[in-house]
Formats: structure tokens, C-alpha cells, sequence
């Protein structure tokens, strides 16, 4: 009887190790993106996606109202990579939550943005990821933008 309970207990904690480990796999994917992101590099930007990623925003607009838009990822590649060199932006991730099934993950990351090391707005990103072969690769970002409630 204490064998069975051993073995079922080393099933489980290396089932628990595998699910963290993949879970770190998938935060280095969003972190890869975001190092990128910041270089201005949209070589290693492409490399953390697949082909035909899906980006939208959901904010308002300017007469108020809440619209989702979907961004063309190319012309989003093109306007990061255009940002001049006296601008300084980043944006902060506060957190990380992250769920996986097999080859499939979702992560939920709450962040602020700063503009010439000014506060701009927040939001929350939501990615979704496919586990191709080794890698993680993120094939839906949709992210929201706000510039009230976000800094209680």
C-alpha cells in the first residue's frame, strides 16, 4: 500500500513539474515578444508568433464608445519598427497568469504603458498560444486600453 501511495504521488508531483515548466516556456515566449517589442526588432517579434496571428484591441473611441479593432500584424510590425529613436516607450507587465492543456495556452497579462517615461494608459493582453513541435507561439493577442481605473 505505501509503494502505491509513493508511485502516486511521484506521478503527480512530475506531472506538476512538466505543467510549470511549460508554463515558464510560455512566459519566456511573452517575454521574447516583449524584448522585441522594445528593440524595435521585428525579426524576434516573428519569431514568437505564427503566421496569421490574430492582434485586436478593444478601447474606446473618440467619441467614448467601446469599439474592438483588429490590427493588420504587418502594419503593426511596420509602425513598431518606424518609432524613432528619441522616443522612449515600454510597457510594464505586472503579472502573469497562465493556463495549459496539452498544446494549447492562454495567458492573461495586466500592464502599463509609458510613453517618454510618462504614464499613459493600462490595460490587460490576453494571449493565446500553440505549442508547435518545442515552441510556443502566440497565434491570438487581443489586448484591452484604459486610461481610468487603472492606478488604484
Amino acid at each position: 500500500m505505501n509503494r502505491l501511495l509513493l508511485l502516486t504521488f511521484l506521478v503527480v508531483a512530475l506531472n506538476c513539474a512538466a505543467q510549470k515548466s511549460e508554463e515558464t516556456k510560455v512566459k519566456n515566449t511573452i517575454e521574447a515578444f516583449f524584448d522585441g517589442f522594445h528593440k524595435q526588432d521585428s525579426v524576434l517579434i516573428k519569431q514568437t508568433v505564427s503566421e496569421g496571428i490574430i492582434a485586436q484591441t478593444i478601447g474606446n473611441n473618440k467619441d467614448g464608445t467601446t469599439a474592438m479593432r483588429t490590427e493588420d500584424f504587418s502594419r503593426f510590425l511596420k509602425s513598431i519598427v518606424s518609432i524613432p529613436d528619441s522616443v522612449n516607450f515600454e510597457e510594464k507587465l505586472l503579472s502573469f497568469n497562465i493556463q495549459v492543456d496539452g498544446a494549447m495556452a492562454n495567458a492573461w497579462t495586466p500592464y502599463e504603458f509609458w510613453y517618454n517615461d510618462a504614464y499613459s494608459h493600462c490595460g490587460v493582453n490576453s494571449f493565446q498560444l500553440f505549442k508547435d513541435g518545442e515552441d510556443w507561439k502566440i497565434i491570438y493577442l487581443i489586448d484591452t486600453r484604459r486610461k481610468k481605473g487603472c492606478r488604484e
